[in-house]
């Protein structure tokens, strides 16, 4: 297992920094049970005002860790445990907290990126920084509730680019999309995201949560149940050839050989 999710608390401020070296850090599965551990943690800290999300090293995250996939993406069950328990609970998480949640976006931020950074109340991004989910390359679909939760965030058409084209998309385009609300030059990001987490710090905590509650609430559906109606067959893909050519030949960097 590799990579880690750190949390510090600082006064009023919680800092949720990601951090897998050398894989821009993507994240593995014990990354993802401590995303759940430190939001449901958050959440029973009445002190905390805001929390700020990041990645380590000049990027947010990469996607997952891929080189855990062939231990549990061939197998249905396995693969449903990783999406349904690791992930959507480190997720679910993340939008059950009713304490403000500010991202902060370098670099890549591709697949699982995208997903937690779809979890944040305000996105703050380096013009250089990059969006997608190529994960067709790798012979596979996003899951349904992520697929859902990214959707509502970046809006359909977007989403089905992202998703069917693989396209890779840059700042500008996130912003114009409403995914961003705000794009600046990588060395002001770190300043205007202080500023922001000054503002939020500076009020009522209580309406902030209220807030939150409300928006929760009207977003659950009915996009969330489409999802979850289509969840019992979501993942009979996992022994599919298409699936673990992908995955091998990304692992083994070579270009994979969809049949027609």
């Amino acid at each position: 297992m590799s990579g880690a999710v750190l949390l510090d608390f600082s006064a009023s401020l919680a800092t949720v920094t990601l951090s897998n070296a050398g894989k821009f850090n993507a994240m593995s599965r014990v990354m993802w049970r401590e995303l759940r551990v430190i939001f449901e943690t958050v959440q029973q800290r009445p002190d905390v005002h805001c929390v700020l999300v990041r990645g380590e090293n000049g990027h947010f995250c990469a996607g997952g860790d891929i080189s855990e996939y062939a231990r549990f993406r061939f197998d249905a069950a396995s693969l449903r445990d990783f999406h349904e328990n690791d992930v959507w609970g480190g997720l679910q998480a993340m939008l059950d907290c009713d304490v403000p949640i500010v991202a902060q976006i370098e670099g890549n931020c591709m697949g699982a990126g995208v997903e937690i950074a779809s979890c944040c109340d305000i996105r703050l991004a380096a013009g250089s920084a990059r969006f997608g989910a190529p994960i067709a390359k790798l012979g596979f679909p996003m899951a349904p509730r992520e697929a859902a939760l990214v959707m509502r965030a970046v809006g359909e058409l977007t989403a089905r680019e992202m998703l069917l084209s693989a396209a890779v998309l840059d700042a500008t385009e996130m912003k114009q999309c409403g995914f961003l609300n705000q794009v600046m030059a990588a060395d002001a990001l770190g300043a205007a995201v202080q500023e922001r987490l000054q503002c939020i710090g500076q009020l009522a905590p209580q309406a902030a949560r209220l807030n939150k509650a409300s928006f929760r609430a009207m977003a659950q559906v009915p996009l969330a149940q489409a999802a979850m109606n289509t969840i019992a067959t979501a993942y009979d893909y996992a022994a599919s050839g298409e699936h673990r050519e992908g995955i091998i030949a990304f692992m083994e960097k070579r270009p994979p050989a969809f049949s027609a």
